[in-house]
This record gives C-alpha cells, sequence and structure tokens, in this order.
C-alpha cells in the first residue's frame, strides 16, 4: 500500500488518517492553496500554511484552521508533514509526507518561475512525486513573463490614448495580483472589479502589500475609465456589470492564449499567454529534480504525460481527480484532439 492513496474523496494518507485537497468532506483536510477545485467546503478541520489562511476564511467562512509556517513539521500518527513553496499563487503549497524515510511530495499546482509576489517554488527531493500536468503537452512553453507584462502595458498605453478602457480578465487569486504588481502606474488610473478587489483585501490582510488601484463600483464617471485598465475575473465578459464602460477592448491573459482560436472563443481582442501553471519544459524539470521514481500526474494531460514519463524510464501512473487547473472551454479541447 502507497504512503499516500487516490480515493473517491481525495488523497488520502490512511497512517495519518488525513486528506490533501480533499473534495468531499473529510474530518481532517490538508490544504495546497486556496482555489476551489483544491479548497473545499465541508471539512471538519483544516490545515494550511499561514499565507493562505486568510484568504480559506474568505473563500469557505468561519472554519476551523491550524496554520504552520513554510519548512514548519508536525507530526500526525508517527507521519511528518510540512508545506513548501509551490509557486503558484499567494498561500500556494507543496505538502512534503515522511514516513520511515519515504517521502512524497503532493505539489498542488505550481510553477518554477518566480513571479514576484507567489512564495517562489522551492525544489524537494523524494521518492514519489504527485505532480499536476494542466499544460502536459510539448506546445506550451512560456514566453518570458517579463515579454508579456511589456506586451500588456503597451496594449493597456495604446488604448489609454483612444480613449478606450483596458479589461483584462484575470483569476482573482493568483494572476490577477501578478498582474496588478507588474502594470506601468504611469499610464492611467488602474481598477479591480469586486471579486478581485475584496481577494485583494486578504492578501494586504496576510501581510503582502500590492500596488495601489481603485475599486470599480457605482457612482463612478464613465469618464474615468477612459484611461484606465480594469483586472476583472473571466465571469465578467459580457455581463451586466460591464456595461458601465462606454467603449472597452478586452484582454484575456492565460496560458490558453497559447492556443489557436482561444482568444476568438473568449470573445477577447488581445489575448496574453501567461500561466501560473508549469510549461512542458517546467514539468519535466521538476520531476528530474526531485529525484523521485515514481510519478503521479493528477489533472490536466495525465495519461499523455505519464505515457511520456515512462518512456523516459520512470514509474509514471495517472491519478484522478477532481482538480482542474486553469480552465479551459469545451472548444479549445476539441481543437486539441483535432
Amino acid at each position: 500500500m502507497n504512503l499516500i492513496e487516490s480515493t473517491d474523496k481525495g488523497l488520502y494518507c490512511a497512517q495519518a488518517d488525513v486528506y490533501i485537497d480533499p473534495w468531499k468532506p473529510v474530518n481532517r483536510a490538508i490544504i495546497t492553496h486556496g482555489h476551489s477545485d483544491h479548497a473545499r467546503t465541508g471539512h471538519k478541520a483544516y490545515v494550511c500554511v499561514k499565507s493562505s489562511k486568510a484568504i480559506l476564511r474568505h473563500r469557505l467562512g468561519p472554519i476551523k484552521v491550524t496554520t504552520y509556517d513554510y519548512g514548519e513539521q508536525f507530526t500526525v500518527n508517527g507521519v511528518n508533514f510540512s508545506f513548501h513553496p509551490a509557486g503558484h499563487v499567494i498561500g500556494s503549497a507543496q505538502i512534503r509526507v515522511e514516513y520511515k524515510g519515504e517521502i512524497w511530495v503532493v505539489t498542488g499546482d505550481y510553477k518554477l518561475v518566480d513571479d514576484g509576489i507567489s512564495e517562489a517554488y522551492e525544489q524537494l527531493q523524494c521518492h514519489s512525486f504527485i505532480t499536476e500536468s494542466t499544460f502536459g503537452l510539448p506546445v506550451y512553453n512560456w514566453t518570458d513573463q517579463e515579454e508579456v507584462y511589456t506586451d500588456i502595458n503597451n496594449w493597456w498605453s495604446d488604448n489609454a490614448e483612444e480613449n478606450t478602457t483596458s479589461l483584462l480578465t484575470a483569476y482573482s487569486l493568483g494572476k490577477a495580483q501578478r498582474i496588478l504588481q507588474h502594470l506601468d502606474v504611469d499610464i492611467g488610473p488602474i481598477y479591480c472589479h469586486g471579486a478581485i478587489s475584496n481577494m485583494n483585501d486578504k492578501i494586504v490582510e496576510s501581510g503582502i502589500p500590492l500596488n495601489p488601484y481603485h475599486k470599480v463600483k457605482d457612482g463612478i464617471n464613465p469618464k474615468d475609465f477612459e484611461n484606465a485598465i480594469v483586472l476583472a475575473p473571466p465571469s465578467s465578459v459580457g455581463s451586466a456589470w460591464m456595461k458601465r464602460f462606454k467603449k472597452s477592448s478586452i484582454g484575456v491573459a492565460s496560458g490558453w492564449m497559447a492556443l489557436r482560436g482561444a482568444r476568438r472563443r473568449r470573445g477577447a481582442d488581445r489575448g496574453f499567454v501567461l500561466s501560473d501553471h508549469c510549461d512542458w519544459k517546467s514539468l519535466n524539470q521538476a520531476v528530474k529534480d526531485t529525484g523521485a521514481e515514481n510519478i503521479y500526474p493528477t489533472h490536466g494531460y495525465t495519461d499523455i504525460f505519464s505515457q511520456w514519463l515512462n518512456e523516459q524510464g520512470y514509474h509514471s501512473k495517472p491519478i484522478e481527480t477532481a482538480f482542474i487547473g486553469e480552465t479551459l472551454d469545451v472548444a479549445a479541447i476539441e481543437e486539441i484532439k483535432s
């Protein structure tokens, strides 16, 4: 029996009787980060890294939660656990699990590049590595992030000269703050949708400073948006909320923008290839650097990535989970298959 097994409730360590990112209610859940596919409601007790506590309570309500610092070890029935930075979003963590000399690492979602705001990824050594594979195909190779930030600022600047609002969609936890920290404040005012603004408040509450911005709210003169950039969640596109912007250009920041046709399907004028997940090269680098023999992809292109790893001499087998990573519309999935 493996130290960590896949069950109908989630990843389970039987020796400690704890779950990692379970998707059904359990007694004790260790949580890698605050995204909704990893942090679910209904658990009796939660365990997370300290910088994730405010985020979890913001999303899940008044939960019972125990926190630890990165690298701080805690023991449950002889099993040693610790959180280590995953580099995915603020408060994201890998879970290191050790029992009788056997070491497993559960990555949650992660990326190797340091985005300047999330706690930078920490390379760990282990025997077994449970890794995401959201972008586990050779076609996914990210552009240097500084080039992407320059493209975003240039797009905003061009729009501002035309008195056009730049509406850029990004997830409210992670990518929105990452982009906010790299916007050129000299171009014009920065606004955030309420969902992003509320998340920003919790992040600042956790002790992480953010660049200044305004919250989009009723009563603001529409002319104030004419040279502004507005960060908003993807769900805002096409909604009644958008009617306040008289003239706007829509941009999407996502790893899926690397796909032909993805921008068009999301109703965007511009697509920026920016992801909080590993690309193909990073996934392979992370696997190699762990020194692990056993690799278990959990979501994304699990079958393809697992087959590739087996061909490289690893022992790899996909693990089915309810994690979804960065979401992709059905049409884009069909495009990849064709």
